[in-house]
C-alpha cells in the first residue's frame, strides 16, 4: 500500500495533537515532517519516537517553516496540513498558495476528526484572538464551579517547548511543580493564577492521556484554550471571548472565526475600555455569524498593588508576551494602569533590548513602548532580565499574569498589575453553566 506523505505545519501545539489523534497509528499515512513557527528554538528538533509510535521508530524531524517549498519537493509531500492558530485568513491562504504551487494538497482538519470526547462534562473557554481575555474568563468559570462544590480539572492548551518526552502528560498542583517541569514564562502565566486558586492544571503533548488523568480527578473539565484555537475536547458548553479593542478581528482570523460560529455563549469583553461604536460593531458581527449564541458582556478591571507608586514616575511596562506579539496588541493592561494612575512617562525599552528580545521587537514592529514578557527558555529569560535592568526607569510595572519577579532578578523598584473578569448585567455565565450541568431547570 502506498502511504500518503504528509507534512504538518505547526507551532508545537495543535500540530502534535492533530498528529496524535489523526495520523499516529494509521498506516495509510506517513508524516514525513513538521514545520514550526512563532516559537523560538522548536525547529531543528524531532518529535520523539516515544510519542510518535511504532510506525516512526526514528521520530519525526521538525524544520523551519521557511523551508516549506523545498521540503514538499525533497520529501515528496502529498498533503500539507495547516495546524496552528491566531493568524489572519490571508496568512493561511498565502501558506496554502505556497503549498499548492509546490505541488501538494492543503488541508485544515476540523472538530469531528480532532476533538476527543470526555466522560465528564466539558466547559471550553476559547477566543477570537489572543489577548481577548480567555484566562480571566477561565478563572471566573472555575470560581463558579468551585462555589458549587465541584472538583475542577483545568486542561490547558499545549505549550510543550522543552523536552517533549518529559511533557507527555503533566499535572500541576503546586508552584514546586512549575520548577520541576522547568516551565517557561508563558506556561507560568497560565498555570500560576489557577494554582493560587487551588485548581489542578493538566497539560502536555498527548491529550488522550491527559483526558484520562483529568477525568480521574475532576467532576468538571474546563478547557483553557490557547491563542484562538479550537478545543481539543468536545465541549458541552463552548464559551468564546471577543475583543472590541480589535473590532472586526472576530471575522478575519483563523480559527477564531470558527470559534465564534461554533459558540453557545459569546462574551464581549473589555466593555469598560472599548469605544461604544466598537462594541456595537462586534455585537453586529457575532449576531450575523452566530444568531443562536447567547451574548454576555464583561469588563476586565485592573488592580494595582500600589497605585500611588506610579504617579509622576518614569515607568517601564512589562506586558503579557503572546498578547503583544502575535496577538498584535500594541499595549495591554500595564499601559492602561500607567496612564490611569499618572505615570510621567512610558520608558521605551527598545533601545536597551538584547539578544532575542531585540529580535522580537524587529519581528513585531507594531509593538509600542512596552516590553513583552518573552521567556521560552533560560537564555531568553536571562535576556529579558538584562533588558529590564538596562532600561533607565524609576519603576517597573509588571502586568503579566504571573509575578515575573519569581523568575527574573529586577534591580529597579517594581509594582504589580492584575486583572479579573467582571460580568456586566444579565444574563451572567452562571445561568449557562448551571443549565449545562443540570443544576437548574430549563
Amino acid at each position: 500500500m502506498t502511504r500518503e506523505r504528509v507534512l504538518i505545519m505547526g507551532a508545537a501545539g495543535r500540530d502534535f495533537h492533530n498528529f496524535n489523534v489523526v495520523f499516529r497509528d494509521q498506516p495509510r499515512y506517513q508524516v514525513v515532517a513538521f514545520t514550526a513557527t512563532q516559537i523560538p528554538n522548536i525547529e531543528g528538533r524531532r518529535y520523539p519516537p516515544q510519542l510518535a509510535g511504532p510506525l516512526y521508530p526514528e521520530g519525526i524531524p521538525i524544520y523551519p517553516e521557511e523551508e516549506l517549498e523545498d521540503l514538499i519537493r525533497t520529501l515528496d509531500v502529498d498533503t500539507v496540513v495547516f495546524a496552528y492558530s491566531d493568524v489572519s485568513h490571508e496568512y493561511v491562504m498565502h501558506r496554502a498558495s505556497r503549498a499548492l504551487a509546490a505541488g501538494a494538497d492543503f488541508l485544515l482538519l476540523g472538530p469531528k476528526r480532532t476533538m476527543l470526547h470526555a466522560e465528564k462534562p466539558v466547559i471550553a473557554v476559547c477566543a477570537a484572538r489572543t489577548g481577548s481575555g480567555k484566562s480571566q474568563t477561565t478563572r471566573y468559570v472555575t470560581d463558579i464551579l468551585r462555589a458549587r462544590g465541584l472538583k475542577v480539572a483545568v486542561v490547558r492548551h499545549p505549550m510543550p517547548y522543552g523536552d517533549l518526552t518529559r511533557q507527555v502528560a503533566q499535572r500541576f498542583a503546586s508552584f514546586e511543580d512549575l520548577d520541576r517541569y522547568q516551565c517557561t514564562i508563558e506556561e507560568r502565566e497560565e498555570y500560576e493564577p489557577h494554582l493560587e486558586r487551588g485548581n489542578i492544571v493538566f497539560a502536555g503533548v498527548d491529550y488522550a492521556r491527559i483526558l484520562d488523568m483529568a477525568q480521574e480527578e475532576g467532576d468538571v473539565i474546563v478547557w483553557d484554550g490557547g491563542n484562538n484555537d479550537l478545543p481539543f475536547y468536545a465541549p458541552d458548553l463552548h464559551i468564546v471571548v471577543v475583543d472590541p479593542l480589535r473590532a472586526g478581528h472576530e471575522m478575519r482570523y483563523h480559527p477564531g472565526e470558527a470559534n465564534v460560529r461554533m459558540a453557545q455563549v459569546i462574551l464581549i469583553n473589555k466593555v469598560d475600555t472599548a469605544a461604544f461604536e466598537a462594541i456595537e460593531e462586534v455585537r453586529t458581527h457575532v449576531r450575523d455569524m452566530n444568531p443562536e449564541a447567547h451574548v454576555v458582556e464583561a469588563a476586565s478591571p485592573i488592580f494595582v498593588d500600589d497605585p500611588l507608586a506610579i504617579r509622576g514616575k518614569r515607568v517601564l511596562v512589562i506586558e503579557d508576551g503572546p498578547t503583544i506579539t502575535h496577538g498584535e496588541m500594541p499595549y495591554g493592561a500595564g499601559v492602561v494602569a500607567a496612564r490611569k494612575f499618572g505615570a510621567a512617562e512610558l520608558v521605551d525599552p527598545r533601545p536597551y533590548a538584547v539578544g532575542s528580545i531585540r529580535e522580537t521587537f524587529a519581528k513585531y514592529p507594531h509593538i509600542g513602548p512596552v516590553l513583552p514578557a518573552m521567556g521560552y527558555g533560560p537564555q531568553q529569560i536571562a535576556e529579558l532580565e538584562a533588558t529590564i535592568n538596562r532600561t533607565p526607569c524609576d519603576l517597573v510595572l509588571v502586568a503579566t499574569p504571573i509575578d515575573i519577579r519569581r523568575v527574573a532578578r529586577i534591580q529597579h523598584p517594581t509594582d504589580r498589575v492584575r486583572y479579573e473578569l467582571q460580568v456586566v448585567g444579565t444574563p451572567g455565565l452562571e445561568v449557562f453553566i448551571d443549565k449545562t450541568l443540570g443544576l437548574r431547570a430549563d
